[in-house]
């Protein structure tokens, strides 16, 4: 039977052998029109500061960055899937210097350390946000905010620790609740590949397939640099709803490729088994903003209506024509509504 690496390259080639017969002008012709759309130059990447630094039970090192400010609360901004706290670009500029602000790359996500796969679970990842919360933000109260699985590290830490999710004044530390296009169960999780993947490999996939695919993630690291300019077509279609500035694309497109396909392949799992739901209902004890966009193609916006439905009192907010990153996408609303939580928060 054929090795895995010459599967591989044979999707490539195959891939490759399309493109030779017209593909390849329609790729350069998507291509080109995205590479028009330019906007207002945005300085990704630009907002860090020294980092600090957490290690985990297990051993993994987080990397942490810190916004100093005097405020009475901190947010602590939990990223998703195959991204890293630079995703919170448009936040961190909006709040820096007005709320302490904690931003950290995931386990085995950005300048984090690579986790085994034992611990590479939404679970563990609940409880990895417990000890940045207890290192970094050991008194006062706390706002967490979470995208995509982000925000299904803050269920499996309600899940573990719900006493902590009540007002001050009844012994909690979280106080308020953000989830942007973040689910508590019942995704697809194939569909959440969809951007990372040429369409040859992402076809039918299954948990069984994909631990297939990490057995030669090298070769499929490989073809997904060969398929560069199909990658960022397929993160602008994906991952946003709108026309987004190239830059914009390019920057998102970057943060996935940059994280290594057996990563992508160790966390898989866990999404098809996720179901949160019997834990939700806690985060009604404070105020929880959950924020969606109608466009959004991987956590469609029924997740955000089904999350609002389960959690008492929580504020939803669509956000019409945005997609998967309605954080940049818009962020001037998203900021709107976590100032408004904020208001909220500290009322509480």
């Amino acid at each position: 039977m054929m090795g895995m690496t010459k599967r591989i390259a044979a999707v490539a080639a195959s891939a490759a052998g399309a493109a030779a017969v017209g593909g390849v002008i329609d790729v350069a012709r998507r291509r080109r029109r995205l590479s028009n759309r330019r906007g207002a130059p945005t300085p990704f990447g630009s907002l860090n500061t020294p980092p600090r630094h957490l290690v985990t039970d297990d051993g993994v090192d987080l990397h942490v960055e810190i916004d100093e400010a005097d405020s009475p609360l901190t947010l602590v901004f939990v990223h998703g899937y195959t991204l890293n706290l630079d995703c919170w670009h448009f936040q961190r500029a909006a709040f820096r210097g007005l709320v302490r602000s904690v931003y950290y790359d995931q386990r085995s996500h950005g300048r984090s350390g690579r986790s085994d796969l034992e611990h590479a679970t939404i679970d563990q990842l609940g409880r990895d946000l417990l000890q940045v919360v207890d290192s970094f933000v050991p008194e006062g109260p706390v706002v967490l905010v979470g995208h995509s699985m982000g925000g299904m590290t803050i269920f499996a830490l309600a899940e573990q620790h719900p006493e902590l999710f009540r007002p001050v004044s009844a012994g909690g530390r979280i106080v308020g609740v953000a989830l942007l296009g973040t689910t508590a169960g019942g995704l697809d999780p194939a569909r959440i590949l969809l951007p990372m993947l040429p369409v040859k490999l992402s076809a039918g996939l299954t948990s069984g397939t994909v631990r297939t695919l990490a057995r030669g993630h090298r070769a499929v690291d490989g073809v997904r640099r060969l398929g560069a300019s199909i990658a960022g077509i397929a993160t602008d279609t994906f991952a946003f709803g709108d026309k987004v500035p190239s830059s914009y694309v390019d920057f998102v497109d970057a943060m996935i490729a940059n994280t290594p396909f057996q990563v992508v392949a160790e966390f898989f799992p866990g999404f098809g088994d996720l179901d949160k739901f019997a834990c939700v209902e806690v985060l009604g004890n404070v105020p929880t903003t959950i924020i969606g966009g109608t466009a959004d193609k991987l956590t469609s916006i029924g997740h955000s209506r089904k999350l609002h439905s389960r959690v008492p009192g929580s504020t939803l907010i669509e956000c019409e024509g945005a997609g998967h990153m309605v954080m940049m996408e818009r962020h001037g609303q998203v900021n709107a509504a976590l100032d408004q939580l904020i208001s909220a928060a500290e009322r509480a």
